[in-house]
């Protein structure tokens, strides 16, 4: 019993450990973005880190790139396993996952959160999470699919909607 009672202890520590990492994430994210903004301006700071979340985006899309052009759900799987916590940090629904399309709402993401902890006004946290949003569009353009996604607006609730549809290869037929 002892043992189960360190175990759920140390579970407890990690979780909080990985909310802790996020956090710390999204602020370095505002850091950035208002250092950038101050030395180029606003607009070309969205798009230079738009362009580096890109990128990371697509190093992580080579892990689901086995799925492509048409497996969503192959795909839609092997997402959600790779979402740390999932159901706690970003709570997914998969809407549909069919042959034509596999759609996926957040519910939740902690870097959003984060963001309104830190007091941020709306327009900055829609800002910053059209920025981090860019990691779906490079995963999934850069596993062979097709990706439509929407990050969260002010008066929205929950979070992204993930859209990502075969990729151009299956048109090939």
């Amino acid at each position: 019993m002892e043992r189960l009672r360190e175990i759920e202890a140390r579970v407890a520590f990690l979780e909080e450990q990985l909310v802790a990492a996020h956090e710390t994430r999204a602020l370095f994210y505002a850091a950035m973005f208002d250092e950038l903004a101050r030395r180029f301006g606003e607009q070309e700071a969205e798009a230079i880190m738009k362009a580096a979340t890109y990128r990371r985006g697509a190093e992580i899309g080579r892990r689901f790139a086995a799925f492509a052009p048409a497996d969503l759900e192959g795909l839609c799987r092997a997402f959600l396993d790779f979402v740390p916590d999932r159901d706690r940090l970003f709570a997914p629904e998969v809407l549909r996952c069919d042959g034509d399309e596999l759609v996926v709402r957040m519910h939740r993401c902690p870097l959003k959160e984060a963001w309104q902890k830190a007091g941020l006004p709306e327009g900055r946290v829609a800002t910053l999470c059209r920025i981090a949003g860019r990691v779906d569009d490079g995963t999934f353009e850069a596993a062979g699919f097709r990706f439509a996604g929407t990050t969260w607006e002010p008066g929205r609730e929950g979070c992204c909607t993930l859209v990502i549809r075969p990729g151009p290869a299956s048109a090939l037929g």
